[in-house]
């Protein structure tokens, strides 16, 4: 099987945002040693956020070889292909942007962001379910 454009393009760009990953864990390491101090949410929200990261990555890059396999085309595409790779984005930084700051012990307002991409990341996967059971 030979990969689509689209999903080289969109592995390309996982691949690299795993770096993005890997700085957050040595963020969440150092704030765990006490090198960088932070509240108790801080550090409970970087790890949240650090453990959703690299998990929806992870989906999000198996995903594209599964859209490969289905016959999702137009926005039905889009959504499968990018829906659960935007997720990826939106949920962490919710975690991490809601607490940046001195002290902080209640998240701000882009804790927003996170059901916006929890519901991006059900409508990427539920279209992706429908397209692989309607491929089979």
């Amino acid at each position: 099987m030979e990969l689509s454009n689209q999903s080289q393009v969109m592995g390309g760009i996982l691949f690299l945002s795993l770096v993005a990953v890997e700085l957050g864990g040595r963020a969440v390491l150092r704030m765990t040693r006490g090198q960088d101090p932070a509240t108790d949410l801080q550090l409970t929200f970087s790890r949240a956020g650090h453990g959703h990261a690299g998990m929806f990555v992870t989906l999000a890059l198996v995903a594209q070889v599964f859209v490969d396999t289905t016959d999702l085309d137009g926005a039905g595409e889009w959504v499968a292909r990018s829906g659960i790779a935007i997720a990826a984005i939106l949920i962490p930084a919710a975690f991490f942007l809601s607490v940046l700051g001195k002290g902080v012990t209640t998240p701000n307002r882009l804790f927003v962001l996170l059901p916006i991409g929890a519901v991006l990341l059900a409508a990427g996967a539920a279209t992706l379910g429908v397209g692989l059971l309607a491929a089979a």
